[in-house]
């Protein structure tokens, strides 16, 4: 019989701003052990911001420049959530930060992880209505553009390959087809 899977010992290798790279010596299913790196991240959560309901929803997303990508992306508002803050407090203050509205309600979509073969990183994802404006209070390294698109313009972004941030693409498609809130 084997031992139960998890994690054996752990060494932290890199702590940054954003994340964090541990070493982790694990027990496999099979019972046998390796070394996996780990890239910890405390979470993040993600918004559709939802403008108009109705049978062709309009729908925030933004345009942001992502080093990463070489390029600017489209995506919906999402960021990393501060120490001991809720998913939802995160959603609603980058929705704030990135599009410069507020939402009178939230409702959950789903939670996702989004790369589990080397982060613990999960991505709380949120549907906002009745937005009102507000001011937008992007940080030094944002730089963005807020586009106001029908939901079905949005799917065809997305299946031309011009949406490519996960993210967003589970979260708009989740929406699209449960039809949350509506």
């Amino acid at each position: 019989m084997s031992e139960r899977p998890g994690t054996i010992a752990s060494r932290r290798v890199y702590s940054g701003r954003v994340l964090d790279l541990d070493l982790d010596t694990v027990r496999y299913p099979n019972g046998g052990s390796g070394e996996l790196e780990m890239i910890r991240h405390p979470g993040a959560a993600a918004v559709v911001p939802v403008v108009r309901g109705g049978a062709d929803p309009e729908v925030l997303l933004i345009r942001q420049y992502r080093y990463a990508a070489d390029g600017f992306i489209w995506e919906i508002p999402a960021g990393r959530l501060d120490r001991g803050e809720a998913p939802e407090a995160c959603a609603r203050r980058e929705l704030l930060e990135e599009a410069g509205v507020h939402a009178g309600r939230f409702e959950k979509l789903t939670t996702i992880y989004t790369t589990p073969g080397f982060t613990d990183e999960r991505i709380h994802l949120y549907a906002a209505f009745d937005l009102t404006q507000g001011e937008h209070r992007r940080e030094p390294d944002e730089f963005l553009e807020v586009a106001q698109l029908p939901l079905s313009r949005i799917l065809g972004l997305i299946r031309t390959g011009e949406v490519v941030d996960g993210k967003s693409i589970v979260a708009l498609l989740f929406f699209a087809r449960f039809g949350l809130g509506l």
